[in-house]
């Protein structure tokens, strides 16, 4: 596997140190542009009281509090995320959330995989894998964002959503897409057959 663009914790660090418990402290512009996303994300799920969710790489558990500011139904809620700093803060909420790199850890199965975010500074090959490994977890699909446009970043990772569309193909399964919600960003679901 390739290596990686820049070492997450030189990435988060600085930044959770200078912002805390915030949009800003996940590398978001604004909660407004990071609530926008998780917007999108969800327009594509069915929810209901019945449904798990994994939210991968969630931060300080955010969406997890846009779930329930917006009473949004579900049943289950586990967060994945690799910086131990966030992992403590969400924690501290009593968000059920587990430390570690989906890349390589055992996954645990749910209705729904989702990721905002968290793609944006890995390699092609980390993201294929990323894409693979939460889709085959998931029951229903996986929902995600990426940053639009020819990846030519040393830091950020972007794809054209033609590219992902042949990716769906590759992985047999239907796939949505939405852009033009905040610049140079687009959301993806891939969905599972339904039995």
């Amino acid at each position: 596997m390739a290596m990686s663009r820049i070492d997450n914790s030189k990435y988060y660090d600085e930044v959770v140190a200078r912002h805390g418990d915030s949009a800003q402290g996940v590398h978001w512009n604004s909660q407004q542009t990071q609530y926008r996303r998780f917007e999108v994300l969800l327009e594509f799920l069915e929810l209901d009281e019945g449904v798990s969710l994994v939210d991968v790489g969630c931060g300080f558990g955010a969406l997890y509090g846009y779930l329930n500011e917006k009473k949004m139904p579900f049943k289950e809620y586990l967060g994945f995320e690799i910086m131990p700093s966030m992992v403590d803060v969400a924690k501290a909420k009593g968000i059920n959330v587990c430390e570690g790199d989906v890349l390589t850890m055992p996954l645990p199965k749910a209705d729904y995989y989702l990721c905002s975010g968290a793609m944006n500074i890995l390699t092609r090959d980390e993201t294929r894998l990323f894409i693979k490994r939460c889709l085959e977890a998931s029951e229903r699909g996986f929902v995600f964002n990426l940053l639009e446009g020819t990846d030519e970043s040393m830091v950020y990772n972007y794809y054209r959503v033609e590219e992902i569309e042949l990716l769906a193909d590759e992985l047999g399964v239907k796939c949505q897409t939405k852009s033009g919600y905040i610049e140079r960003d687009f959301t993806v679901f891939l969905e599972k057959n339904k039995v």
